[in-house]
């Protein structure tokens, strides 16, 4: 499933793979049912395949890890969320472009 660029995280190893590196890091907020959310993965795929080494690009499902999903309010799906040195610096709530989410984390 997916690009091998993007790392399925979960509530477990959230902190260490998000909030503890100096990477900056796009999360995508996503659900198995989320019809969006599916429509949305090719473009992260691309993005963490483009970005590789600059950007570390994850996912996590967010009925199975609700912990960080509620703790950054994640409200609608998909939601992607821009983290730099561990604080969310921008968020994208819905589907959108390539170009949108790459703004999110600077490039």
């Amino acid at each position: 499933m997916g690009s091998s660029n993007v790392i399925e995280i979960n509530d477990r190893n959230f902190a260490q793979e998000v909030l503890e590196t100096d990477t900056p890091v796009l999360v995508d907020f996503s659900a198995s049912w989320c019809a969006p959310c599916k429509r949305l993965a090719p473009i992260v795929d691309e993005i963490a395949t483009e970005t590789a080494g600059q950007v570390k690009v994850v996912k996590l499902d967010v009925d199975q890890s609700p912990e960080a999903a509620q703790r950054f309010g994640i409200r609608g799906l998909p939601t992607v969320v821009a983290f730099l040195k561990g604080e969310p610096v921008g968020r994208h709530v819905g589907l959108t472009n390539k170009r949108t989410l790459l703004a999110l984390v600077g490039r």
